[in-house]
């Protein structure tokens, strides 16, 4: 039995896109966050993928236009698999802030605040803000 060469490519290109679809889903998520702006620009780039691949049919030429979708397709999962390095929902956290940590708890555990010291950061950090008087 021999199958024709348009066959096998469409069973290669099936099974690249099953991969490349799977990969995006299964794979672990990257450690680090991907800038939004990056993601968007992913996804604007498999939506000409996909314009180009409507053209590419609109003149007749399918191999063309098969394997335009199919980067458009990998495009796309790869945009899907670099979002999962963000949470969505979660705010943006800077974690070196000295801020972030939650005060000390006080002997009946209730959190505590050393007021006179967030005074006197308080006054020394506007001293620093303030415009020096001219003369």
């Amino acid at each position: 039995m021999v199958a024709p060469l348009t066959d096998v490519l469409k069973l290669g290109l099936a099974i690249g896109l099953f991969a490349a679809i799977a990969t995006s889903v299964l794979a672990r998520a990257p450690s680090e966050p991907v800038p939004v702006a990056e993601l968007r620009r992913l996804v604007a780039c498999s939506l000409v993928l996909y314009a180009v691949g409507v053209l590419a049919a609109l003149t007749r030429h399918p191999l063309m236009a098969a394997l335009v979708y199919g980067t458009g397709v990998a495009v796309a999962a790869l945009a899907a698999w670099l979002s999962r390095g963000r949470d969505q929902e979660d705010p943006p956290s800077r974690g070196d802030e000295p801020g972030d940590a939650p005060p000390p708890p006080g002997p009946d555990g209730i959190p505590r605040l050393d007021w006179p010291r967030f005074e006197r950061d308080f006054r020394e950090y506007a001293q620093r803000r303030s415009p020096s008087p001219t003369r």
